[in-house]
């Protein structure tokens, strides 16, 4: 398989908890919990893309790697696209997996999960959705709702993304933002303009597959708690803490 880089995003104008990369769980920030959580997937070189030197310097202090980039970018996928050009300028790196960095609780296991769909040479991105539980899941605008053909045990082939509420027989499925990228499906991507799906379910996963990209989901267990606000703060200390 080639070789792969995971990168982790990590910008500090969160409008809803400002600063949260740095946020504190049990003594060391969210960004070095994350970073540590895609570090024991072990499929390659884990590098933090930040455009703020404090989150940069608390992941060089926990033994990490981060690299600078621009505070303009509209979305993870330029970011990690601007850090990946930076780090790899031989273009040795075949595959990239992007790890949300307010993910501290994400399992390494989901992370391998990811990376694994693009074993399959006909597959240009990897993603993850988990089985929808709570009812209230379904008609929630807030939850990504995956769709796709089956393709394999616990594998879809993705159909759409949308935010509209889930109706018929399940299973339902959560989709979940790690995604697991070729580096030239990346590329393409990043310098495809919005399209009009993207732009009205306001899902960039969205242009991917208007461009006619494959998109595999890999379905995982459970969805990581993603901290967006203080009470996810909370949550995430005490699902840390055990």
């Amino acid at each position: 398989m080639s070789q792969t880089i995971v990168l982790i995003p990590a910008r500090m104008a969160s409008t809803r908890l400002p600063g949260k990369p740095l946020a504190d769980i049990h003594g060391e920030p969210m960004i070095v919990h994350v970073w540590r959580r895609a570090r024991e997937a072990n499929i390659g070189e884990v590098v933090v893309a930040t455009d703020s030197e404090p989150v940069a310097t608390a992941v060089e202090k926990a033994g990490g790697r981060a690299v600078m980039t621009r505070g303009d970018h509209p979305s993870g996928s330029d970011r990690i696209f601007e850090a990946l050009e930076a780090l790899d300028p031989e273009h040795r790196v075949g595959i990239v997996v992007n790890v949300q960095g307010d993910l501290p609780t994400v399992p390494a296991a989901d992370i391998h999960a990811a990376r694994t769909l693009l074993k399959d040479e006909a597959v240009d991105i990897g993603t993850l959705a988990a089985v929808i539980r709570d009812p209230h899941e379904l008609t929630n605008p807030s939850v990504v709702k995956a769709h796709g053909r089956p393709v394999a045990p616990g594998r879809l082939t993705a159909t759409t993304f949308t935010r509209a509420d889930a109706k018929g027989a399940g299973p339902h499925y959560h989709h979940i933002g790690l995604y697991a990228y070729r580096r030239a499906a990346l590329e393409r991507f990043v310098k495809l303009p919005p399209s009009a799906n993207e732009q009205r379910e306001r899902l960039e996963q969205l242009r991917a597959l208007d461009a006619g990209m494959r998109i595999d989901i890999a379905i995982v267990e459970s969805v990581p708690l993603g901290v967006d606000t203080s009470e996810d703060l909370e949550k995430a200390r005490r699902m840390l803490a055990r």
